[in-house]
């Protein structure tokens, strides 16, 4: 079998030009007792490879991805590695007996790809099978490689680390504990300038006990003069060595959450919302009625839609299509779809008659789907952004409200998938999970709570609004409270407005 596969893409991305993402599963699963390599199998529905590479591809900073693997699996990792790769994947390449072998090889197909009159990039070298990759974190590090030429992924020790010697038969004693305030766990990707890396592997190469497990120690090694910046890691950004790691990575797919966008300032809002077209189904009051009127405030054609305002019931598939349809007439088309609405009935399950069963899954399950449905076809014309709204509760049923802890866990599930399935429409679906907060519904459930202990729905429909301007899809994203009551990821006017709606 042909140890390179190029494939040729029509590269469409916005990304930064200049930075290749280098896939690291030259693998064979040794550890682990396979026969087949670890990078391919199956977690949260998707080889281990794929979640990878869709990761990365989602990143705009990432403009190519190259996928190194064992030579006997080149075809498999390019039949999973391309419909996930968004135009991205430009060559699959055989990895070599090692990690440093399969680096210089990713090195050496890199300086042939190299565009004319280009003489540097960025690599980022991604371990194949830590598929939790976070975009903040490739952000981060290409941001870092504009002033450094090298940079690690790195989160600090939560243990104890402990250095030993053995002795004869008695076993292992402790010789040494290091100060733990100085250690990090180093993780992927780690980022090089294409001259440094290559440089580094062009001196080892001259070492005639040249060993290393990771790419940073040869720079480190042959290059002492070159500083290695480190970048904070994550704590889910964890590798798949063990037969357990396959167990636990799965929990994590399906608790995965993401940290909030970032948020911008008015002249960032109104660039990016100006002339847009946003739909939001349960916009009468709460969460939903904040982004209608943030996003009216930035210039973008807003119909806010709910039972009470508009007489508008997503109970009824006719209203939501005619609701969708009436927003395409008036504005050409619909560029982002909200959906807000929500029954909480608080109750023991026993209790509650069929009306009452009917309502929490017509409102908090059906709903959605049916939105989704109908909104397809408009968002696919605009590669659009569909929105969806879960509850802490997801992660694990509630007592009490047990019909919408369930739906909830049910949306998260819907968005996920729907993420998958129409990401060759270039459609975003994403899911926002908001701490407790204070909304007329939530206040009908439990009543007066300390408004201390609550987010306020300006401020989760602030983080709203920058969710549905970022690159993300299929993605959790939690909001929470910090003691200061500001949620965590508002900045700067954003985090001052928060304070003043919650005071």
């Amino acid at each position: 079998m042909a140890e390179r596969r190029s494939i040729t893409v029509a590269n469409t991305s916005t990304a930064v030009r200049g930075v290749t993402a280098v896939v690291l599963g030259g693998g064979i699963g040794e550890r682990m007792g396979l026969s087949v390599p670890k990078q391919l199998l199956k977690v949260a529905g998707r080889t281990i490879l794929e979640h990878t590479v869709a990761a990365l591809a989602s990143s705009p900073q990432v403009d190519e991805i190259i996928v190194m693997m064992t030579a006997s699996h080149l075809a498999v990792a390019e039949e999973l590695a391309v419909p996930v790769g968004q135009g991205k994947v430009v060559a699959v390449v055989a990895g070599g007996t090692t990690r440093n072998e399969t680096t210089e090889r990713a090195i050496a197909e890199v300086g042939r790809r190299l565009a004319a009159g280009e003489d540097d990039r960025i690599l980022l070298f991604h371990d194949a099978v830590r598929p939790l990759l976070s975009p903040r974190v490739v952000t981060d590090c290409v941001a870092a490689l504009q002033r450094h030429q090298a940079v690690d992924v790195a989160i600090p020790s939560a243990d104890t680390v402990v250095v030993t010697r053995t002795h004869g038969d008695e076993g292992e004693f402790i010789t040494e504990i290091p100060d733990r305030s100085r250690l990090r766990r180093g993780q992927t990707p780690q980022g090089f300038w294409l001259s440094t890396i290559r440089r580094a592997y062009e001196i080892a190469s001259l070492d005639p006990n040249f060993q290393a497990t990771d790419d940073c120690s040869v720079v480190l090694k042959y290059l002492p003069d070159v500083p290695i910046l480190v970048v904070r890691g994550d704590d889910h950004n964890m590798k798949v060595t063990h037969p357990l790691d396959v167990y636990l990575i799965d929990k994590l797919f399906q608790l995965a959450s993401q940290e909030p966008p970032p948020s911008h300032d008015d002249g960032y809002y109104r660039a990016a919302l100006e002339g847009r077209t946003v739909v939001v189904f349960g916009g009468s009051y709460g969460i939903g009625a904040g982004v209608a009127e943030l996003a009216a405030g930035y210039g973008a054609n807003v119909l806010a839609l709910g039972r009470s305002t508009t007489g508008t019931d997503v109970r009824s598939p006719q209203d939501i299509e005619d609701a969708l349809a009436e927003a395409k007439k008036r504005f050409g088309g619909i560029d982002f779809v909200v959906n807000s609405a929500g029954s909480l009935q608080i109750g023991q399950l026993a209790d509650q008659d069929d009306e009452q069963i009917d309502e929490a899954l017509a409102v908090n399950y059906l709903a959605p789907i049916r939105i989704a449905r109908a909104a397809r076809p408009y968002l696919a014309e605009t590669c659009g952004h569909l929105l969806f709204y879960t509850s802490s509760s997801y992660t694990r049923g509630r007592a009490g409200y047990s019909l919408y802890s369930s739906a909830k866990a049910a949306v998260v599930n819907l968005a996920q998938a729907l993420a998958d399935e129409w990401a060759e429409d270039g459609i975003r679906v994403n899911c926002i999970n908001p701490e407790r907060t204070r909304t007329p519904m939530r206040q009908r459930a439990f009543g007066d709570e300390h408004p201390g202990t609550l987010l306020s729905a300006a401020a989760v429909a602030r983080t709203s609004l920058d969710m549905l301007l970022a690159p993300l899809t299929g993605q959790v994203v939690d909001i929470r409270l910090h003691p200061a009551g500001v949620p965590r990821g508002l900045t700067g006017a954003a985090a001052d407005a928060a304070q003043a709606v919650m005071a």
